[in-house]
């Protein structure tokens, strides 16, 4: 199976990516950090592996046409890049960081779908994951822009379900709660309580492989570990 993963330099879409490839998957994956050249080194064809920020449209153009010059369209589409605002209340986040935060969570997600998307509706075939969050379906003080960011991945995720021929999917998925940077960010003093992001994977990733057309626009959530 081919996956497309966004956000792959690190976090969950790291842990993802290195699951689906021990089991045998092939990976394409962008991220903006050097890691990126770690990942193509460790992992090289026929994975590919670019350096991109999702916020950039031309370059997620230029990047969708060279993947499917040389790959067929992906089989799932996982768009997991995202930022987290710093910790505050809605009027002290600078507009820089609100915006920029849109930029990748938003925009980010419909600039992949735009150039990966319909080389999938072509085939007929493929599931697209957004990544969602409990603060996509609920609210918490101080994260505001990351809620309104999350709750636009249901919207956005359930109106393309609709726009999909049969037997493709659009799922908006809720990973849970996870020890990672972003989760530190916001949640200093409680993310060492929760799983890693590797052992979040070896739920996460074949629990995402499942979802198909049965799944097309219904909101779903990664089990958690302890069931």
């Amino acid at each position: 199976m081919t996956i497309l993963i966004t956000g792959v330099t690190r976090g969950l879409g790291r842990a993802l990516a290195e699951w689906y490839i021990a089991n045998g998957h092939t990976v394409i994956g962008c991220g903006r950090s050097a890691e990126v050249l770690n990942l193509r080194f460790t992992y090289p064809a026929p994975h590919h592996f670019t350096a991109l920020d999702v916020a950039e449209e031309s370059k997620v153009a230029l990047w969708a046409e060279k993947v499917l010059a040389t790959h067929d369209a992906p089989d799932l589409l996982i768009n997991n890049a995202a930022l987290m605002n710093t910790p505050a209340p809605l009027w002290k986040v600078p507009a820089r960081e609100f915006n920029q935060l849109v930029d990748v969570n938003i925009k980010g997600v419909a600039n992949v779908i735009r150039h990966f998307v319909p080389a999938m509706v072509e085939r007929g075939t493929g599931v697209i994951v957004n990544l969602s969050s409990g603060w996509g379906r609920g609210t918490a003080p101080e994260v505001a822009p990351y809620c309104a960011s999350k709750y636009a991945m249901e919207g956005l995720t359930k109106a393309l379900a609709q726009e999909l021929p049969a037997g493709m999917a659009a799922v908006p998925l809720n990973p849970g709660v996870i020890d990672t940077d972003m989760l530190r960010l916001c949640w200093p003093d409680g993310a060492a309580n929760h799983p890693k992001a590797a052992a979040w994977a070896r739920i996460a990733a074949p629990y995402i492989l499942q979802l198909g057309a049965k799944d097309n626009g219904h909101s779903a959530s990664v089990p958690d570990l302890a069931d």
